[in-house]
């Protein structure tokens, strides 16, 4: 077991290291080009997210499709993720963290597009699509489709399950200590997320959406309103902290001696590779919920996709890594070593309900992280092998969030890893190869004015 272990991170390791972080990254930046960058209707974007396109074609609301992906997304990544960048690539990989989500609208607006442009309506009226769609209607590709699907059912039961429990019942065992032994609390836990998963996933994609369209909104509002005071607490160190997250993104000062690199190369390196993950731009999950939107043509979603990655990446993670980054000056006494003590720290200095926020933010974040992917699973299984398969996908959906409550997952964080890259390669297969199809479409909707048009079937 311990051999596999190891064979599984140095594999993960090789997949996410340089390669990966080039091919992603430049997607971002050749689909921002070749789009006109899309960035710039991001205000155009939020306005559309909380608006309703009546008479529209889909099976929830272009919000509830939001919220479901951002679900998935805004997790553990966002809270102790920025502060493991920090302690490993230094205050420099939050400014590298934050130009990846801000160069990831165009990727994630490009996924949201081709989701509606390919989507199929089933025949008891349902609304499918996502990558594997893009890769056979567009790309004449089923196959490449069907490994995508692969990847992302298994995918499914690591990050998006069993990991995500994993945290839940770890947290609450470190509340319930010295009243409860962990194993029980575990135990106890496990039963109970289980039951409450599986009444909701039970009901599809708007019994999902329904709770994440009220979920998402309340936890990462208490969250960021949780960054903001400890920033109102270290106002004295803010100019101090910016200036040293943008001196070392960008400092050619030698690290280890000059043999690991360039300050600049270590931050790049887990700055961009944090961001990526956080966001999932280019991974290919958010269009499968994408594609039930209810909306007028695929720009309009396009634009309500592409406001998941501006709220997780370039204002959750851009936050936290202030507070972090400002913490560690405040109080040079924090062990810079660790990601999950640096954000600890940070929100122990809001008296009486600083861990209790952190708790609640790290729980309800796995919580509507395992709603999501319920739904990206259950697609990508009906994909597979037809609609019947669903119900036994929900079954061991649900009793995996139980076994995930309770055992030890490092073997399955390296999976779940290794498993969402290679989500990725077809992914930006669709995205790179059909970009032609996404300029027209933008230039004709977007900045041809036409918004408000009807898609033509």
């Amino acid at each position: 077991m311990e051999q596999l272990l190891q064979i599984t991170e140095d594999v993960s390791g090789i997949i996410w290291g340089w390669p990966m972080i080039i091919l992603l990254l430049g997607t971002h930046l050749f689909l921002t080009i070749r789009l006109k960058f899309p960035q710039r209707k991001i205000w155009t974007a939020i306005k559309l997210s909380v608006s309703k396109d009546k008479d529209a074609t889909g099976d929830v609301s272009q919000f509830g499709a939001l919220a479901t992906s951002l679900a998935a997304t805004i997790g553990t990544g966002n809270i102790i993720g920025v502060a493991t960048a920090v302690s490993l690539g230094g205050p420099g990989s939050v400014l590298w963290c934050w130009l990846t989500g801000v160069l990831g609208i165009a990727t994630k607006y490009s996924e949201g597009l081709l989701a509606i442009k390919y989507r199929e309506r089933t025949a008891d009226g349902r609304m499918l699509g996502g990558p594997m769609y893009a890769l056979e209607k567009g790309l004449k590709m089923r196959w490449l489709g069907v490994l995508f699907c692969v990847f992302a059912a298994v995918a499914s039961f690591g990050i998006g399950n069993t990991v995500q429990a994993n945290a839940i019942s770890e947290n609450i065992s470190l509340v319930m200590e010295g009243w409860i032994d962990p194993e029980t609390t575990k135990m106890i836990t496990g039963f109970v997320l289980a039951a409450v998963v599986g009444f909701v996933v039970i009901g599809g994609v708007k019994s999902i959406a329904r709770w994440c369209t009220t979920l998402v909104p309340m936890m990462a509002l208490l969250y960021v309103l949780g960054c903001i005071y400890i920033l109102c607490v270290n106002h004295a160190y803010l100019t101090e902290a910016l200036s040293l997250i943008f001196n070392e993104a960008f400092s050619l000062k030698a690290v280890g001696g000059g043999t690991a690199g360039t300050v600049l190369m270590v931050a790049a390196r887990y700055g961009i590779a944090r961001g990526l993950f956080s966001n999932e731009s280019g991974m290919g999950s958010a269009p499968i919920v994408a594609a039930a939107a209810q909306t007028k043509n695929p720009v309009r979603q396009a634009l309500v996709s592409s406001t998941g990655t501006f709220w997780d990446t370039v204002v959750i993670c851009a936050i936290t890594g202030l507070v972090i980054v400002s913490s560690i000056i405040a109080y040079p006494e924090i062990n810079q070593e660790d990601g999950g003590m640096l954000t600890k720290k940070a929100f122990g200095m809001i008296p009486y309900i600083g861990t209790p926020i952190l708790t609640f933010g790290i729980i309800t974040f796995a919580f509507s992280t395992i709603l999501g992917w319920s739904y990206y699973g259950e697609r990508a299984m009906e994909y597979l092998a037809g609609k019947r398969s669903i119900v036994f996908y929900r079954i061991l959906y649900i009793l995996l969030v139980f076994a995930g409550s309770t055992m030890s997952l490092a073997l399955v964080w390296n999976l779940a890893d290794i498993m969402n890259a290679f989500m990725t390669i077809p992914n930006l297969v669709s995205l790179l190869l059909l970009s032609g199809v996404l300029a027209k479409e933008t230039q004709h909707y977007l900045w041809n004015k036409n918004l408000d048009e009807e898609q033509k079937e």
